[in-house]
């Protein structure tokens, strides 16, 4: 449980949707904050080298994202440019009454995410992904699966 007393939402298994001329994606309902008014937050996310994705906070994972890069030392150069990174290249978005999120323009864009889309659970959070490099970053991550299962044992 959440500090709310409200189950924290599992993001587990993965979508491909259709993304409308309006960049509308469908989020699956077993993800669906149980209040439509709830923002999420789309970042775009540069950490694969076959290119950035939108990963998707919800407001609990945006909160400690910024408690985290507070805990930084002034002195480090990475909070200002994470700070400056991540407050550019993000917005809020809320649930319309059908369960899809509007991908804003620029960060659709950047991540090439046009008409199809990957939705890609991450446990605690989400990634939105154009399908092709989402496919070589499945491929990548089958290579590093079993080192990484490794930390489980």
């Amino acid at each position: 449980m959440s500090g709310s007393g409200t189950i924290a939402i599992c993001y587990n298994s993965l979508y491909r949707h259709g993304v409308d001329a309006k960049r509308r994606v469908q989020i699956p309902s077993k993800w669906r904050p149980e209040k439509p008014d709830i923002e999420l937050t789309l970042i775009l996310w540069p950490k694969s080298v076959f290119g950035p994705c939108l990963r998707v906070l919800p407001p609990e994972q945006m909160a400690r994202l910024m408690k985290d890069i507070d805990a930084l030392s002034n002195d480090d150069p990475n909070k200002v440019v994470l700070k400056r990174f991540i407050g550019s290249e993000s917005d809020q978005v809320f649930l319309d009454k059908v369960g899809r999120i509007c991908l804003p323009e620029e960060l659709a864009r950047r991540a090439d995410i046009s008409d199809e889309a990957v939705l890609v659970g991450l446990l605690d959070r989400f990634e939105i992904w154009n399908p092709a490099r989402y496919s070589q970053v499945s491929s990548s991550d089958q290579l590093m699966a079993a080192t990484a299962f490794k930390m489980m044992e």
